[in-house]
């Protein structure tokens, strides 16, 4: 334990010295980080996992993500004994230290063993960590995923689909993977598809009116509207004279206020269905305020896996949907 202490007043010391600069050039030299799409390791001596610190981490960085149809955690957690955290174990791209001491802190820390990388340490009582772990969740969570999605996106550009379609179409641009294959061109809509093991993952676009999403409380309502007439126009199923995709009515979609390519957008997530044929599956929408050019553009992204796990998936669906930049 006492090493610990030295190392928290080391770290606490080097973070209060470090001349910006030399960090940037020293993180050019850093092996690239590593690990399982949203899972952060969590190092802490197997007691505390147990108890209640684990509890605490568990309860804030577990929680259900948006939009599933299954329970899925945000991110997964491995825990990692502190003598077993070294060498390549230390690269892994999303980490949080927590350890008992008499030094109250709480301090995340970019680049330090790997990149991109983002590591929480949190020390003191364990009154002190609990304490601080709550306090600090809504922040802590949002670099952790920002962090993520940076290095997904960074993946995603080594293979690019290089279809000119959307560009064409709309004058803009989506990071999207080579594996997507687009399926559906029309006048106001483009569809891409990848196939995966038991179904597949959707990108789509087409642009509105702008205005005609309004921003009050009937917002999410005409989201749901404006969805299921593409959905009926655009999107069929089975049967394409009596099937086709609407927003399932049973639950309604996550809405949340978003910025994608420096502009205003509404992000939906909820559940799609198929009307008149059981099939269901997860989306992620964004209409995006395009003053520019005097229209809502709206992209959105839609997963069919039965029986796999979806959050992974809409995941990358995400960072492709992120990409977003829009022709000046």
């Amino acid at each position: 334990m006492k090493k610990l202490y030295v190392f928290l007043a080391v770290l606490a010391l080097f973070s209060a010295c470090e001349d910006p600069k030399d960090k940037d050039v020293a993180a050019q030299y850093l092996p690239l980080s590593g690990g399982k799409v949203n899972m952060i390791a969590v190092v802490m001596d197997g007691d505390q996992w147990e108890g209640r610190i684990g509890d605490s981490i568990r309860s804030i960085y577990g929680v259900p993500t948006d939009g599933l149809p299954m329970i899925e955690p945000i991110f997964s957690l491995r825990h990692i004994k502190p003598e077993v955290f070294k060498k390549q174990i230390r690269t892994y791209r999303s980490v949080i230290i927590a350890q008992t001491s008499d030094k109250k802190m709480f301090k995340i820390r970019k680049n330090v063993y790997s990149k991109p990388q983002r590591i929480v340490y949190v020390g003191g009582t364990e009154d002190e960590i609990v304490t601080q772990l709550s306090e600090n969740a809504a922040a802590s969570i949002k670099i952790l995923k920002e962090n993520e999605l940076f290095s997904k996106q960074e993946a995603i550009r080594g293979s690019l689909n290089q279809e000119k379609t959307l560009e064409e179409t709309f004058g803009i641009s989506l990071n999207i993977p080579s594996v997507y294959k687009m399926v559906k061109k029309e006048d106001n809509f483009v569809w891409f598809e990848r196939k995966v093991k038991n179904g597949t993952m959707n990108i789509i676009a087409y642009a509105l009116p702008l205005g005609s999403i309004p921003k009050d409380d009937t917002t999410i309502d005409a989201i749901i509207k404006m969805r299921d007439s593409i959905g009926k126009t655009y999107v069929p199923g089975r049967d394409p004279e009596t099937m086709y995709m609407i927003t399932e009515k049973a639950y309604t979609p996550f809405l949340y206020e978003a910025e994608v390519d420096s502009k205003f957008a509404f992000e939906t997530k909820g559940m799609w269905e198929v009307y008149g044929f059981h099939m269901a599956g997860p989306f992620i929408n964004y209409v995006v305020e395009d003053k520019e050019h005097d229209r809502l553009m709206v992209i959105e992204g839609f997963t069919f896996a039965p029986s796999e796990d979806k959050r992974d998936f809409m995941f990358e669906i995400e960072a492709i949907l992120k990409s977003l930049k829009v022709n000046k």
